[in-house]
């Protein structure tokens, strides 16, 4: 199994016709994700990367199965563009889109709770069920079948790791973006639970950062875990107060520094690894 998508995921993707949005759905389809169609106000009828394009969500949830969307729609427009695919009763949202304000962030948040919908993101890299489907920007060639399951909230420090398990003949389950910004949809414990549940997944790769406490979070719940986990955080020479290019990456009043994050994770049992290299021996370490 894989965790929130499979082969079966119909995808739309919201900003289709965009620069970042038709690239980004070549790799899709290249990868071998179901991309069913595209969304362009004004656009409709025409075709990107092969897919159909609609004027509205609505109008591709009519013409489709939609199983996912993935966003690739401008900060001040991504609000709407969110809302319209939850309100359209698509069940897991992908918001690669950064630097949207807080407040239409809580607002998305809210939203699909209230209306059952998964978010990840804002500011992902997105999710990858590997071998299976992906939605968002991974590079494709890194992402291979297995039964380690990764969750993040550095993109490209993910990508690194996740080509050095491949390298290691260390495949993945799913590999998850929660996003950089302070208001995310999922959170480190929402996808550890659903790790823990998946009888694929046989160990988990937490990739943390300084600043906030989902880290200190995630630990409580390492504690109950069956399931091994190896973690990494960034950020160890950061100073205090500086935000480090993710809008929660930053340490305040003494919270969510390197040492606690690493002591946290440590009492719970996860192991904890100096540099990003050395996490495929830990897990081979933990498997035994």
């Amino acid at each position: 199994m894989a965790i929130i998508i499979d082969e079966k995921t119909n995808v739309i993707v919201q900003g289709v016709t965009g620069n970042q949005g038709l690239f980004h759905t070549r790799q899709m389809l290249a990868y071998g994700t179901r991309v069913v169609g595209g969304v362009s106000p004004g656009k409709g009828g025409r075709e990107a990367a092969g897919v159909p394009v609609y004027d509205t969500v609505n109008a591709a949830v009519e013409a489709h199965q939609v199983d996912a969307s993935v966003l690739f729609i401008p900060a001040p427009f991504a609000k709407d563009a969110a809302l319209e695919a939850i309100d359209a009763g698509i069940k897991v949202v992908v918001i690669v889109t950064e630097h949207i304000p807080v407040h239409d962030e809580l607002e998305i948040v809210a939203f699909a709770r209230r209306r059952g919908t998964i978010v990840i993101g804002p500011n992902t890299f997105g999710i990858v069920s590997s071998g299976r489907c992906k939605i968002g920007i991974p590079p494709n060639q890194f992402f291979v079948p297995g039964h380690i399951g990764v969750v993040a909230r550095s993109g490209t420090l993910t990508y690194e790791i996740v080509g050095n398990l491949t390298a290691n003949g260390l495949g993945q389950s799913t590999v998850i973006g929660l996003g950089g910004d302070r208001v995310v949809g999922l959170s480190f414990v929402d996808v550890l639970e659903k790790f823990e549940k998946d009888p694929e997944t046989r160990a988990v790769v937490l990739v943390g950062e300084i600043g906030g406490n989902a880290e200190e979070d995630a630990a409580r719940f390492i504690k109950k875990m069956r399931k091994p986990v190896v973690a990494y955080i960034a950020g160890k020479s950061a100073p205090p107060g500086k935000r480090m290019g993710h809008a929660g990456a930053i340490i305040e009043r003494g919270k969510g520094t390197f040492e606690g994050k690493v002591q946290a994770l440590t009492a719970a049992g996860a192991r904890v690894a100096v540099l990003p290299f050395e996490v495929p021996a830990l897990i081979k370490e933990a498997l035994g």
